[in-house]
Formats: structure tokens, sequence, C-alpha cells
């Protein structure tokens, strides 16, 4: 029996879209046993699939596949405390078990770069299943099929809080809200900021941090994605305050998220990341009216 332990991890680090990502301290831990039948199980009582689809099991039978060894059966036994769809790289969790328990049992045949090249395969990016599987702070490139990783050991002086929502996203639907292209400004605001943060925790200089964490390329697509990120009663303070140190604004109208562009990524043949999302209400909308024409004074609010 092989047992493996795998952190959470959390990637997208600041600029690092797709690049940079880091190991936290929440594990999963997954057991693997060759059998003579698929025996997949949790033994915390998560909710996972038991069949062929279980990602665990998907990873190990792409090592078996890959070095043209039969799977007949396997036992695998899965504990998660890795929350699910929060952004915590669960899925990456699976890849990375899977994979280095189906290497355990083969005899670990392939190297380190093989197995993170095949999980970046299964995943698409690296930037989770790369500390998930080398630990710390990893830096990793995607090039002609093969993974590039510079790994560098996390000082224990820094600790990262995980603010887990009590709502799911997947990550296809978050990237499914991304733009096709970039413009060229906020390709260089991420580039220069992702080596900054690179260097930041190789030299130790984490105040550096504070810059090196800004991002252009995918936050401001997926905030509407979040519910009440930007519409709760502490962004409509500081609307209302922006709004009147700017003086003489006779009126101010609040837009709220609607679906009436819906068609148009059909026509052009997208996915519409935000289907599962509604308009607000009238009531709601009146009520965030209310709330910032108190804070206005005579400026009318419209809505």
């Amino acid at each position: 029996m092989i047992k493996v332990t795998v952190p959470a991890t959390s990637a997208n680090v600041g600029a690092g879209f797709d690049a940079l990502g880091l190991a936290l301290s929440l594990h999963n831990t997954v057991t693997l046993e060759e059998s003579d039948r698929i025996d997949i199980q949790s033994s915390d009582g998560s909710l996972i699939p038991t069949g062929t689809s279980n990602l665990v099991y998907r990873s190990a039978r792409a090592v078996f596949d890959q070095l043209g060894q039969p799977l007949p059966g396997i036992c695998i036994r899965q504990e998660n405390p890795i929350p699910m769809a929060r952004g915590l790289g669960s899925s990456s969790a699976c890849i990375v078990a899977g994979i280095l328990g189906a290497n355990a049992l083969l005899g670990s045949p392939l190297t380190p770069r093989q197995m993170l090249t095949l999980a970046t395969s299964i995943e698409g990016h690296p930037d989770n299943v790369a500390p998930a599987m080398l630990g710390g702070f990893v830096t990793s490139v995607y090039d002609e099929g093969q993974v590039y990783s510079a790994r560098k050991a996390i000082n224990e002086e820094l600790a990262f809080a995980a603010f887990i929502p009590n709502f799911k996203l997947l990550t296809e639907k978050a990237r499914a809200a991304l733009p096709k292209t970039v413009e060229r400004a906020d390709a260089v605001y991420n580039l220069s900021r992702a080596a900054l943060a690179t260097a930041a925790f190789c030299d130790g200089d984490y105040e550096l941090l504070k810059v090196a964490t800004k991002d252009a390329l995918h936050q401001q697509y997926r905030l509407p994605l979040i519910p009440g990120l930007n519409d709760d009663e502490g962004h409509l303070e500081n609307f209302a305050r922006t709004i009147k140190a700017l003086g003489r604004v006779q009126a101010v109208e609040l837009l709220p998220y609607h679906r009436l562009g819906k068609n148009k990524y059909a026509l052009l043949g997208r996915a519409y990341a935000l289907e599962s999302l509604g308009p607000m209400s009238k009531e709601d909308l009146a009520r965030r009216a209310a709330f910032v024409a108190e804070r206005l004074g005579g400026t009318k609010v419209l809505f």
C-alpha cells in the first residue's frame, strides 16, 4: 500500500498568472493499493466520484498508460480536508496524489519532471500542480510539452490565511471569464510584477509583495463571479465618499450586473461564464441606492 500526502496550493500568486504558486499547510491524504477491481472510497465522508471519473484514479491510470502497464483494478482511499472548488488546488492535489501513488506502485520509473509534465498535461497549467508536487514557492514554465520549474523554500516567518467562501467557483468557469487577448500595457504590468514577486521570495524582501501581488490580467474579469464582492456596504460607503469628494456631482446612476450581453457570447461561440449568476432584484438595488443617497445628501441616485 502506498500513502501520499499532498498540500493545498495557492496559484496565480500576485501577477504570476498560470506561473507562480505556493504550497500551504493543509493536506489531503490518499492511499493506493493494487487490486483486482476498482474500489474508491472517501475515508472522511466527503463526496467524491467512486468510479472511473474519479480524478485520483484517472491520474493514476495516466501513469500506467504512459508506461504501457495494465491496470486491472486499484483500491483508493481519500481523506480530503482541502475544500473543493474554493481556490485551494483540490483538483491538483488529486492529480498529484494519483501520479505519485501510481509511480510508487510501479517502482518509481518516472522522474520528477516527467511526473510534473504529466500532471500539467492533465490540469492544463502548472501553477497549482508544481507546488503541490514540489512544495514551497514555485515558478513554472510549460514549454513544448515540458515543464520547467524553480523552487524556493518558504521562510517560516511567513503565515498565510485562506479566506474560504461559502460558494463554489469551478476553475473552468473562472477561466471562461477571461478575455482571449490582453493589452500590451497590461502584459508588461504583470510581467514586471511577476518577476518582482519571484525576486521578493528569493531575497526575503517581503515588503515588495505589496506591489508585486497586483494584477491586471485576471482579477478584474473574475470579480462578477464573486457574489457580493463589490456591492456590500463597505464598498458603497467608499463609492459615496469618492463621489462626494468630486463636488458638484448632480446625479449618479447605479448599474447592476445584467444579462443583456449573453446572446453575444453564443454568436461568438464562447461559453457564458456567468450562466449561474442572476441579476440583482429591484428591491436589493433600491436598498443600495437609498444607502448611497443617504450619504450623498442632495445628489440624486438613479437606478
